[in-house]
């Protein structure tokens, strides 16, 4: 099977209607950042901003997610920012399992056209679907696992820390760590 590029997969995915919310999106939150990144960060489903900006984390937590990239000296510019879904759930519920289902082709041809060395997943909704369907975000955040040739960790959702404050601390010593990962990888 030859890869798409992201264009050709955006395109494919743009008139997608594999489950309903393709009906009610304002925009098709696809993804953002450099197509030949090394660190690719993946959340759950666009919010009420996103979907009305067709940019992943562009509200509240998404601000956040800057502060921290920022804190720790990764240009949000080097890396690439993606969802699970490609499309907003109503009332920013969690996605349904076969929503998930419909749009995870679309993630795994993304990873495939990109090839990051190392994924982060924010939140626990991404880390269950991409890590193990068991994930314990309170417990397992920052753990690097394999999966193939990806490195792949969880932190936590920015969206939780605003809600949950004394969870920053963690999430720095998270992106900490991923920094250093991020920094040692081959040019």
């Amino acid at each position: 099977m030859e890869e798409k590029t992201l264009e050709e997969i955006k395109k494919e995915c743009s008139g997608c209607m594999k489950c309903p919310l393709g009906k009610t999106r304002t925009n098709l939150v696809f993804g953002i950042g450099n197509p030949n990144a090394k660190l690719m960060f993946v959340g759950e489903a666009p919010g009420q901003n996103e979907d009305l900006s067709g940019i992943p984390f562009v509200g509240a937590a998404g601000k956040l997610f800057d502060k921290y990239l920022g804190a720790v000296g990764i240009d949000r510019n080097d890396v690439y920012i993606t969802n699970i879904l490609k499309c907003r759930p109503p009332q920013n519920r969690d996605p349904l399992p076969e929503e998930e289902d419909a749009c995870i082709g679309y993630l795994r041809e993304q990873v495939a056209a990109i090839s990051p060395d190392i994924i982060v997943c924010l939140g626990r909704i991404a880390a269950m679907r991409l890590i193990k369907p068991d994930f314990k975000i309170t417990k397992e955040h920052g753990i690097f696992v394999r999966r193939g040739k990806y490195e792949i960790c969880a932190v936590y959702h920015p969206s939780a820390l605003l809600r949950d404050p004394v969870k920053k601390d963690d999430m720095l010593s998270d992106m900490i760590m991923i920094s250093k990962k991020y920094r040692a990888l081959p040019k």
